[in-house]
């Protein structure tokens, strides 16, 4: 949740040239497992339900100016885009046109901003 400020400035900068979603997946740092005092604080997800609930939770923290999915208890959208903890992506007519490498030390804003500025043409 630390990146998100940053994440919202992107957004804000880009949006006339990109679409922006956010998918929740499963929680890399739940109470009930390897916890980090300071993160968001949800248990892991049993039910559907408690996933929605979290993701509401995270936004009710840090809202967001686009899309936020939920990813499904069997953790389809983590397995295809090895997501976890959490991975930046860039999609251009359905191909992956940038795939950062896992966070949070592969979480690079800059380098999606980067390649924003080049396709925007600044």
């Amino acid at each position: 949740m630390a990146n998100l400020a940053k994440f919202r400035q992107v957004m804000e900068d880009f949006s006339k040239v990109a679409d922006f979603v956010t998918v929740y997946i499963t929680e890399a740092h739940p109470i009930d497992g390897w916890h980090i005092p300071g993160n968001l604080e949800v248990a892991n997800h049993k039910t559907i339900e408690e996933r929605f609930a979290a993701a509401k939770k995270m936004l009710d923290l840090e809202p967001l100016d686009c899309p936020v999915l939920v990813d499904s208890l069997t953790d389809e959208t983590n397995k295809a885009y090895n997501g976890l903890p959490e991975r930046l992506y860039i999609v251009q007519d359905g191909v992956i046109v940038y795939q950062g490498a896992q966070g949070p030390f592969g979480y690079k804003l800059k380098e999606v901003e980067a390649w924003l500025k080049d396709y925007k043409g600044e």
